[in-house]
């Protein structure tokens, strides 16, 4: 059997800006600039980096809520970014997501028995009596009562409208879920929680995961691997622990830096990041951290660096990683 269960070739995504009366086109936001990656099965891989530098984007085009400008999504062998719409729907049931924003990600008209069960409705799956039965032991599986299937989402806390988010990806037994930053909105006492149960539901249901984060110390603690994006980009991939405790480019370095350590003894050192992020309208030419980056030399200016393994299975997309960790 294939391990792979999902490949990523080159996707990239351009939004159009338009001003004017009428409407007129006028530059393009690289908000994915030529992204490839693998996904094994039952692996989990974060994807870590600064608000705006291409996750989420990253996460629906997976999924195909976005169509990407180019570039293809291969999932068990079948590339769906060349499948029509009307035979995508064979596939949705494979492939969910849970967003960010548990509260408005759920109707609010509906109840939350209606909502975890509105899946199995469009797919034609159960009868009315299963719906029910197989609604009630999901919940219950996710840490909420079958006595919730009455409720509205407005009754519900944050976590709880997260947990329902999550019973939700998995009514239809899928086999690849993107959670899009699904611990953000939600309190730090409760994130622990959240992110233990679909660690468990990962074990369970045997499922590949694509973990979307802006923090660190989740992405290390949820994932198998991680991808480091900046401005479209991955910079770094390798295993969680390995970026974490050895990071090959400058970036990840910086980001690693800002972890907190739970240790008020412990001294480290912050790396302060000088000026601001590039807009994605006109990024830099190059690398395209060289404007931020300590270590930039003229060649970091002019020639893009591939992501390239530096270590074993240790990618990263710098010019000078061997010299700088080795």
């Amino acid at each position: 059997m294939n391990d792979i269960l999902l490949r990523a070739d080159n996707l990239t995504k351009y939004f159009a800006v338009r001003r004017g009366f009428p409407a007129r086109r006028l530059r393009q936001v690289h908000a994915v600039d030529g992204v490839s990656f693998g996904l094994r099965r039952q692996e989990v891989l974060g994807v870590v980096g600064e608000s705006g530098c291409g996750k989420s984007t990253i996460g629906r085009m997976v999924v195909r809520l976005i169509e990407p400008t180019s570039g293809k999504v291969v999932f068990d062998g079948v590339d769906i970014t060349a499948l029509a719409k009307r035979d995508l729907r064979n596939w949705r049931r494979r492939l969910q997501i849970i967003f960010q924003d548990p509260y408005s990600s759920l109707n609010p008209r509906l109840t939350i028995g209606s909502i975890v069960a509105e899946p199995l409705v469009i797919h034609k799956l159960c009868t009315k009596t299963e719906i029910r039965n197989r609604v009630a032991d999901l919940l219950k599986k996710v840490g909420m009562s079958p006595d919730h299937m009455r409720r509205y989402p407005h009754e519900l806390s944050g976590g709880q409208r997260q947990r329902i988010g999550i019973a939700r990806a998995l009514i239809v037994n899928p086999e690849l879920i993107v959670a899009d930053e699904p611990v953000s909105a939600l309190d730090v006492s409760v994130q622990a929680q959240v992110l233990n149960l679909l660690g468990d539901l990962k074990e369970e249901f045997r499922l590949s995961l694509i973990m979307i984060s802006h923090n660190m110390s989740v992405i290390q603690h949820a994932s198998d691997r991680v991808a480091v994006m900046y401005l479209g980009q991955i910079v770094e991939l390798a295993a969680a622990d390995e970026v974490v405790m050895a990071p090959c480019h400058p970036y990840t370095v910086a980001l690693v830096s800002a972890v907190p350590v739970p240790d008020p003894r412990a001294k480290k050192e912050r790396i302060l990041l000088k000026g601001d992020v590039p807009s994605p309208i006109d990024p830099p030419a190059g690398c395209r951290f060289h404007t931020r980056c300590p270590h930039a030399k003229p060649r970091c200016a002019t020639e893009q660096p591939e992501l390239r393994e530096v270590r074993s299975a240790h990618f990263a997309a710098c010019h000078f990683s061997e010299e700088l960790y080795a």
